[in-house]
């Protein structure tokens, strides 16, 4: 389970012309570099579980989704330049968090665990980066209709590797926007169908009807009790 900024499916709406550079993450310390792990990760943790329709599923221990949260508000606020987002490990019972290098804020990723196992670990861009090239594609889709490219979802990662781009057709996609927004821009394509609506239901049997045990559906959707068969309604 990962948190970051929430993508937006394109089946109802989306919508900056023009060129331009959205500045790349700037962080005065980076500090240490590469994948490092909190105090807490020495001390090994057995899941917590719990039983749902006779299966037992990892639960997130309260202590370890307090400090998510935390982590989650700090990062997206006094350390915006730097987090991209956070995950929960359930099973080996740890956070791991993404964020450009930053001192700072590897400082009070320290602090703030604890006795609790996190892993740190580098990203390209921050959530605030990356919030800004999602928001600059999702505000040009009228343009990217126009031209045919059929956007059909938009998302940051919340690793920081990138905008992930749901499109009909992938090279078309990455040939026309990177002829706009630059081959720099951290843009990620990925092949992906519009979000097509059920079909409405033949049946004619109201939402929340129920159906006895042993009945069945007659011709013209209506319900005949067990064992009987009413017979289609007459025409007038």
């Amino acid at each position: 389970m990962s948190r970051g900024r929430v993508g937006v499916a394109l089946g109802v709406l989306l919508m900056i012309g023009g060129c331009g550079h959205v500045g790349d993450d700037k962080v005065d310390d980076p500090g240490v570099t590469g994948e490092w792990q909190t105090a807490g990760c020495a001390v090994p943790r057995a899941p917590g579980r719990m039983t749902v329709g006779g299966v037992a599923m990892p639960v997130t221990p309260a202590a370890l989704d307090s400090l998510i949260n935390r982590i989650d508000a700090a990062g997206k606020g006094a350390f915006a330049e730097s987090f991209a987002g956070v995950e929960v490990d359930q099973e080996r019972v740890r956070a791991i968090v993404y964020r450009v290098p930053s001192a700072a804020f590897d400082d009070f990723v320290r602090t703030a665990a604890e006795d609790a196992c996190v892993v740190v670990r580098d990203a390209d861009h921050s959530t605030k980066d990356l919030a800004a090239w999602h928001d600059r594609v999702l505000a040009d889709l009228p343009y990217w209709t126009h031209l045919g490219v059929r956007i059909v979802s938009i998302g940051a990662r919340h690793d920081g590797s990138g905008v992930e781009i749901g499109v009909r057709e992938v090279e078309a996609a990455r040939r026309e926007l990177l002829a706009r927004y630059g081959d720099r821009a951290p843009l990620i394509f990925r092949q992906s169908d519009p979000v097509r609506p059920l079909p409405a239901p033949a049946s004619r049997i109201a939402p929340g009807s129920r159906i006895a045990p042993g009945s069945r559906i007659a011709p013209g959707g209506r319900i005949a009790p067990a064992g009987r068969i009413a017979p289609p309604p007459r025409r007038a």
